[in-house]
């Protein structure tokens, strides 16, 4: 579905990713995880066409988009929920849902998308009247990945969705993903709860100082002395 190959990244002249190179297959949980400036997410900003790579590409169903913009990747099926969820505050629970689904082509999408976020996540649609930035951190976080739901995508990436949250709350994120990928979506997860991480994901890429060291199933990196030293402080 998605092949990354050979990817050098920078900012400012110096480099975030090199020669990064991995696949996601059609309904797989990916699992990129590393240590906090490893270059998870700028991986995430590369592919949702925030930056572009220096050299390399990106495919999408062997098509190029490595210097595709931002809302022409959302209308290829791929949408993004960024770290620290980013919702529009003042906005209502429906409002910001509605900003996600601007790249749907019809009123009866938009309709359709939406009784399928609000059957995912009730609280949604019992509050869809009230200011997203009255919820919780485990609410918005629902609200942001419903968001990102909203546009139809075929591949879903989730930049640290456990940040912050109450060990209860990171256990309910990780079932929604699980629920997510059930349903056919693709999905690309950043994360540094890497136990819980692994646990969720097919297969999985361990990142450090930019370029992929390690990759595997999920249950085998678990048992990798390298992840368990590193990352499971075993």
């Amino acid at each position: 579905m998605l092949s990354v190959n050979n990817i050098s990244v920078g900012y400012k002249g110096l480099l975030a990713l090199q020669d990064v190179s991995f696949h996601i297959d059609k309904g797989e949980v990916i699992g990129l995880i590393g240590s906090n400036g490893a270059g998870k997410s700028t991986i995430l900003k590369t592919i949702s066409g925030l930056m572009h790579p220096q050299k390399g590409e990106i495919l999408l169903d062997g098509i190029p988009i490595s210097q595709t913009p931002p809302y022409e990747i959302v209308k290829k099926k791929i949408s993004m929920i960024p770290e620290g969820r980013r919702l529009f505050g003042r906005l209502s629970v429906l409002d910001n849902l509605l900003l996600g689904a601007y790249a749907l082509d019809s009123k009866d999408e938009v309709e359709d998308a939406l009784e399928d976020v609000f059957n995912s996540f009730p609280i949604l649609r019992e509050r869809k009247n009230q200011r997203a930035d009255t919820f919780s951190g485990g609410e918005q976080q629902q609200l942001a990945i419903a968001r990102g739901l909203m546009s139809r995508p075929s591949l879903l990436m989730l930049d640290e969705p456990s940040l912050g949250l109450m060990p209860k709350l990171v256990s309910e994120i990780f079932t929604i993903v699980r629920e997510i990928s059930e349903k056919g979506v693709t999905v690309l997860l950043v994360e540094q709860n890497v136990f819980e991480a692994l646990h969720v994901s097919h297969r999985a890429y361990v990142l450090q100082t930019g370029r992929i060291v390690l990759e595997g199933k999920g249950e085998e990196l678990i048992k990798s002395d390298l992840v368990r030293q590193a990352y499971l402080g075993m």
